[in-house]
């Protein structure tokens, strides 16, 4: 008899995570419409015009955790090869065909819609390096044999992306994998030898590119030119102390008026610290870190070994996402592309980490069911 897709009797949801969730989501799209709006107006003579796509991705995105939340968690399972195959095609085909903005081939256009290959890349690694290390009838204890085979699956999924001239695409994509090992069992003294190749090939990515080293240099003192390389950093740190500890209120940011360039996509936090303060910027970091909490206990709770890593995976890398936006726009490393989950505009990105809330609220019911 055939298995279906969708399991009608199932337990109930995390209720806290998803009551977190709901909330990010809708924090999330206020403060995404707060940010944009200004530079909306002046672009497109239209202030609700990013709002209305992000909330246009968002309903979309809410349809699609629905539907992954309701569905038999082995159909995970199943799909891990198929869609490593679909991921890899799709990365391969976005360096051939994908539009070419601001000298990155990032984007591939199926008629109105665009999306990036690389954001399927996060979640399908952390997907097939859970399944194949769950399906290991013994545990990662061979460096040679055991780990360096899942280093070099996830350096080749990196390269992938990084041949998009994405190098922070890249290194999200190398560390979903890396969360997914170390909780399959890893060691951290084979992390700590892989370390030094991995730092080399960060350096040479920075130092080989001129523009990630100009942003390097300018990271060391970004009010050495504060009107050239350093103007974004700079009015992101001037967002964020004037803010103070309440904020100017919302909407009344003064940053967001075309002084941080495009406010509403990576440098949305200190729009947040600005209009809602230091209060504002605590409670939102508040709320991620209830999320990872519960979707750790789920993971703990997972019926399975591959559900659980997967949750971890996901958790993981919203943790991480979340942690090196922060440390960009506050000056603590060097600029990158990281956006801001839940927060930052961009619908395919949406979609997806709703998509992925959706597999853990799934874990969660089964949980509770077993329970």
């Amino acid at each position: 008899m055939k298995k279906s897709l969708f399991v009608k009797k199932q337990g109930n949801v995390d209720f806290t995570f998803l009551t977190t969730l709901i909330i990010l989501i809708i924090f999330g799209l206020t403060m995404t419409f707060s940010a944009s709006s200004a530079s909306a107006h002046y672009q497109y003579n239209d202030a609700f015009y990013f709002i209305k796509r992000q909330m246009f991705f968002a309903v979309f995105g809410l349809i699609i955790m629905y539907a992954v939340s309701r569905i038999d968690l082995e159909w995970a399972k199943r799909i891990a090869l198929p869609l490593l195959g679909i991921t890899v095609a799709l990365l391969v085909l976005v360096l051939i065909v994908g539009e070419d903005i601001k000298g990155a081939k990032r984007w591939l256009k199926l008629g109105p819609i665009s999306f990036q290959p690389s954001e399927i890349a996060k979640y399908c690694v952390i997907i097939f390096m859970a399944k194949s290390i769950s399906a290991r009838k013994k545990p990662i204890q061979k460096f040679f044999a055991d780990f360096i085979p899942y280093i070099l699956f996830c350096a080749f999924m990196a390269g992938l992306v990084f041949a998009e001239n994405h190098l922070s695409g890249a290194f999200t994509v190398f560390v979903s994998g890396m969360i997914v090992l170390f909780v399959g069992g890893a060691k951290i003294w084979q992390f700590c030898m892989c370390l030094p190749p991995v730092i080399v090939a960060v350096i040479a990515a920075i130092a080989l590119e001129p523009y990630r080293l100009k942003r390097f240099l300018t990271f060391l003192d970004p009010f050495e030119n504060y009107l050239g390389d350093g103007f974004q950093i700079v009015q992101s740190l001037y967002a964020i102390g004037s803010g103070g500890f309440f904020g100017l209120g919302l909407g009344q940011s003064r940053q967001k008026y075309l002084y941080i360039p495009e406010p509403h996509n990576d440098f949305i936090f200190p729009i947040i610290c600005e209009e809602l303060g230091f209060v504002g910027a605590v409670f939102m970091i508040a709320l991620f870190l209830i999320l990872i909490w519960r979707g750790i206990k789920i993971a703990i709770e997972a019926p399975d070994s591959f559900s659980s890593m997967v949750v971890c995976g996901i958790i993981g890398l919203i943790g991480f996402q979340v942690m090196i936006n922060i440390a960009v726009v506050t000056s603590s490393m060097p600029v990158t592309g990281m956006p801001l989950p839940f927060f930052s505009y961009g619908g395919t990105a949406l979609v997806f980490q709703l998509a992925a809330m959706g597999y853990i609220l799934n874990v969660s019911r089964y949980s509770a069911k077993n329970n």
